[in-house]
């Protein structure tokens, strides 16, 4: 009897030991890594074998046995993990209950519009274009997340870099651009002068002065110009408008804009009516929201390319015509500004 009680001693100890070892020894190097998606729904089984067929783990069997003894088997979750073949099996088990997935940078422009951002997102594996305006458009979920009622998101994804995970997808990417807006706009907002004007105007205005800004230093003297236009209840007449509202109705980027679109009717083609256009053109920064609240204190009411990145600035109509006439007419890289000197308000 005491030499069965030995015996079976002796094999629990080896069997405690290899499990030890196995659990504390590597089956490659650490050269060798992966980035691991735990998939939704995945089974510790199904983990199990997958890792051992990317040669992370030495047996499928030992895993599965290690997991169910130490509790990991309901608490591995889903994500991508960074492993590499020099971890021990219990590090794996680890990494993949933490929930710490990984993170990849995803940069948005000052001045992009959702489309681009949408497009951005699906060139960078986040989320299809299509998932992302989803998000852009749906009533519900802006309502949650911004607390507003409004058309889009167009004007509220702050442009920055973000750290995201591929499992957060469209949806955790715009609420994290969303959240950094309100943080922005919040910390500027006291700033804005009284004149009745509500957040989504603010945002309107601030997304035609990003998508007008050629040179940062001019970002006060275009602001001035929209406030006095806006105040002298003038057209603002800005072609990024119109080139937004030629892509609203076309559904396709636009490069170029020609006589005729300046005096198409749409909702943003600032040609066409007194007053912003209904919605946010493009996704503003903080330079932009500054600058929408503190213009400069100008007389000015028109500006035109210089096509060198700066604007020549105008208090009338009659020095504005001259300006066009010097930088603009005869050229064919910029049409749309060329047509200012039409302006007869």
């Amino acid at each position: 009897m005491k030499y069965l009680i030995l015996v079976i001693c002796l094999v629990l100890a080896a069997v405690v030991g290899k499990g030890v070892f196995f659990a504390l020894s590597s089956p490659g190097q650490p050269e060798n890594k992966w980035v691991y998606m735990v998939k939704e729904g995945a089974s510790f089984n199904q983990v199990a074998s997958e890792l051992y067929k990317k040669n992370l783990i030495s047996s499928e069997l030992e895993f599965k046995i290690m997991g169910r003894i130490s509790g990991y088997t309901t608490k591995i979750r889903t994500g991508e993990y960074a492993l590499h073949g020099g971890m021990k099996p219990i590090e794996i088990l680890r990494v993949i209950s933490s929930g710490k997935s990984v993170t990849y940078p995803i940069t948005f422009p000052e001045g992009y519009n959702m489309f681009e951002m949408a497009e951005l997102a699906e060139k960078k594996g986040i989320a299809t274009a299509k998932q992302f305006l989803a998000y852009c458009h749906d009533s519900q979920f802006i309502k949650t997340i911004l607390g507003d009622n409004v058309e889009t998101l167009e004007g509220y994804l702050f442009p920055e870099t973000y750290q995201v995970t591929r499992s957060e997808g469209a949806r955790g990417l715009i609420k994290l651009m969303v959240r950094r807006f309100l943080q922005v706009y919040g910390e500027v907002a006291h700033l804005a002068p009284t004149n009745g004007f509500t957040r989504h105007q603010w945002v309107i205005l601030a997304s035609i002065i990003e998508k007008e800004t050629g040179y940062e230093k001019e970002r006060g003297l275009i602001s001035s110009v929209f406030h006095n236009r806006l105040k002298k209840n003038m057209r603002l007449q800005t072609d990024p408008t119109v080139i937004y509202g030629k892509m609203m109705q076309t559904g396709a980027p636009v490069k170029n804009i020609t006589k005729k679109d300046l005096r198409t009717k749409n909702s943003y083609n600032t040609y066409t009516f007194r007053g912003l256009p209904k919605g946010p053109i493009s996704n503003p920064g903080r330079a932009a929201l500054l600058s929408a609240f503190q213009p400069d204190d100008t007389e000015f009411l028109y500006f035109v390319s210089r096509n060198d990145g700066t604007s020549k600035f105008s208090e009338t109509l009659k020095e504005h015509n001259s300006a066009v006439r010097k930088y603009q007419l005869n050229r064919n890289n910029r049409v749309g500004k060329s047509w200012r000197d039409l302006d007869q308000d």
